[in-house]
């Protein structure tokens, strides 16, 4: 049997990967050398940081902060190609802000996008994404 915290995560993994448009996801991977032209996400767990706890049923609730790593590339248009990518990530966590019941609630900070030159190669506009988890556990491990 999974934790919460992994089923959470993992839940948040496949609502990702339903971005489609060619836009790759995965999942705690080191960033590959190509950037796919439809854009790249990585989702990296994070930390639950410190749970509140309620006594009577015993029950652990967690504020998870997830990080969501956005990458595009492009000479043209990257400022468009970031836009409609940050789009699509946030219309799929707003179509199940709960994933299914798993999680109490899902917020998402703006983010931050640079853009980043590489010699030789298009430009990346690059942002962390911050997602906190609100979900509730029995057992402090997650």
């Amino acid at each position: 049997m999974t934790t919460r915290r992994e089923q959470v995560l993992s839940s948040l993994f496949t609502l990702l990967q339903g971005i489609g448009g060619g836009t790759i996801v995965l999942r705690n991977e080191v960033l590959p050398e190509r950037i796919p032209a439809a854009g790249l996400l990585i989702l990296r767990d994070g930390t639950p940081g410190e749970a509140e706890v309620t006594l009577s049923p015993l029950r652990y609730h967690w504020q998870h902060r997830a990080e969501v790593e956005v990458f595009v590339r492009g000479s043209s248009g990257l400022e468009l190609a970031f836009d409609t990518l940050a789009e699509g990530i946030g219309q799929v966590i707003a179509a199940d802000r709960t994933l299914g019941g798993l999680c109490d609630w899902i917020e998402t900070d703006a983010p931050e996008p640079a853009d980043l030159a590489v010699e030789g190669a298009p430009t990346i506009r690059a942002a962390v994404l911050i997602l906190t988890l609100h979900y509730t556990s029995n057992d402090p491990l997650g």
